[in-house]
């Protein structure tokens, strides 16, 4: 790996950790080999910001339980602002003007409906508006950051539609596209005569209405993740990400992950990439900012143009008035605002365990490290220690991810490259919070596109580096199955 510069945690205040510390944390992370009781403090998912699991739909909204007086009253000015309703420009109220004009919901809400996960159309009466298409070209010759970062994809946006499919839009212009999904069934045999049916994907953007998209452009299908636990993930260290990597398998076992390297537009230098399906994001903050810019179409300090995702050949949508206020300092939301959401976003808790001493569920947890999942679900970190009272600073916390990008297989591929992930690459998804998603988002599709309908389905869509483990579960008795998902939901 060749970056410009080392790779740093510079998005973070932090207290180098001493050589006390050191031990302390490797020891508190080490694996008992012991499976049959819980182990020290995982039941407390996100240490001290784990939150009491609550069986409503609101169990992925709350705050971290370590906030102060005043950080529980930024949590909750972000809370506004992520539910906010965006409206077209010009408008009376205007903080909340610059919507679009083409967009993919009119707030963050909408797309993360509770926090949680979003789903694909369930049928033709159902909207699209937590998943989109993105979609990218082969650039015609490298970019600058092509030279910073070794094995980073030449790519750029399709020349009349952008970054991502806008299906929405506002009076006057046309949304770009409508999704459309056909299934597939796929039968897989099981042991004990039990046979899964999964159904397989196909994405066409029907209806396009600004022309044909470039020849050679790659669709990527995305529904929104849930949002639970992000600061936290942003405080791992990134050399406690890097030291797991293992990129050319050295070891043998068939687990070859890598991290991902992008572009920080704000600290202007290489960083890992930590947020989103492929990890294209360094930090909760740019993440924030795009979401801002290609789903809602509202400008800030990072992305500025009020016209969000649209292009110069969408004439009309560059043309139409925005709401770049000056009272915004020229955006449609300013980094007061941009930040209030961020520290919502990044201080979202996460529920605590439920039935750790439950039998099956301690079974299950065997059956998961024994048959390999581990190895990329890694199960713990400790976050840096950090200044300024944040919150995150110094947390044991299971996310069970490792942070990196792993090839699984051509069944889940998108065929679409982003940074150094190629097409069928995909950030490890940390699997906290995954038993809740019923309880809050009212469904139990998983993977970035939704095609699960169950955790068994999801598990069953793994190839790639993950085809041993998935062999493993295909074959073994549906006892220790039904204890492997039963661990899964307790998580």
């Amino acid at each position: 790996m060749t970056v410009a510069q080392p790779l740093e945690d510079i998005h973070l205040d932090t207290v180098p950790r001493t050589d006390a510390e050191r031990a302390r944390v490797a020891n508190i992370t080490a694996l008992p080999k012991d499976f049959s009781a819980p182990w020290r403090f995982e039941e407390n998912s996100a240490g001290a910001q784990t939150v009491r699991s609550r069986g409503t739909p609101d169990a992925f909204s709350q705050p971290a339980d370590n906030l102060t007086f005043e950080q529980q009253l930024d949590f909750r000015i972000g809370n506004g602002l992520f539910r906010r309703a965006w409206v077209s420009a010009p408008a009376s109220t205007l903080a909340s003007d610059g919507l679009g004009p083409l967009y993919n919901a009119r707030s963050c809400q909408r797309c993360h409906l509770k926090d949680g996960r979003g789903h694909p159309p369930e049928g033709p009466e159902d909207g699209s508006v937590s998943m989109f298409l993105r979609v990218s070209i082969p650039a015609p010759e490298p970019s600058e950051i092509n030279s910073y970062i070794e094995g980073t994809h030449a790519t750029a946006p399709d020349p009349t539609y952008g970054t991502q499919l806008q299906d929405l839009s506002l009076p006057g212009h046309a949304p770009e596209y409508q999704l459309r999904i056909d299934y597939q069934d796929v039968k897989v045999d099981m042991s004990e005569s039990e046979i899964v049916t999964l159904r397989s994907p196909t994405y066409t953007a029907a209806d396009l209405a600004y022309g044909p998209l470039h020849q050679n452009a790659m669709l990527s299908p995305r529904i929104a993740p849930q949002m639970i636990g992000m600061g936290l993930l942003e405080a791992i260290p990134v050399q406690d990400i890097l030291d797991w990597a293992d990129p050319d398998d050295t070891d043998g076992d068939g687990i070859s992950g890598r991290p991902q390297i992008v572009w920080s537009d704000v600290h202007d230098r290489p960083m890992l990439g930590r947020f989103g399906l492929k990890a294209g994001n360094p930090t909760v903050l740019e993440q924030t900012a795009s979401a801002f810019a290609g789903d809602i179409g509202i400008s800030n300090p990072i992305h500025p143009v009020g016209s969000g995702d649209c292009t110069d050949a969408q004439t009309d949508c560059t043309a139409a008035m925005h709401g770049d206020d000056p009272e915004q300092n020229g955006f449609e939301i300013d980094q007061v605002g941009l930040d209030l959401v961020t520290f919502y976003s990044q201080t979202l808790a996460v529920p605590a365990r439920r039935d750790v001493d439950d039998p099956e569920v301690l079974r299950g947890r065997e059956v998961f490290f024994k048959t390999g999942c581990a190895a990329c679900h890694r199960p713990n970190f400790v976050t840096h220690r950090l200044k300024d009272n944040n919150p995150a600073s110094f947390q044991l916390i299971w996310p069970y991810s490792d942070m990196l990008l792993h090839d699984l297989g051509p069944g889940l591929a998108d065929n679409r490259p982003e940074g150094r992930a190629n097409g069928q690459e995909w950030r490890t998804a940390p699997l906290w919070g995954l038993g809740m998603t019923k309880t809050v988002s009212g469904h139990t599709y998983f993977l970035h596109d939704g095609r699960a309908r169950s955790l068994l389905e999801a598990i069953l869509w793994h190839g790639g580096e993950a085809q041993k483990a998935r062999e493993r579960i295909v074959s073994m008795p549906a006892e220790d199955r039904n204890a492997l998902i039963r661990f899964l939901e307790s998580l």
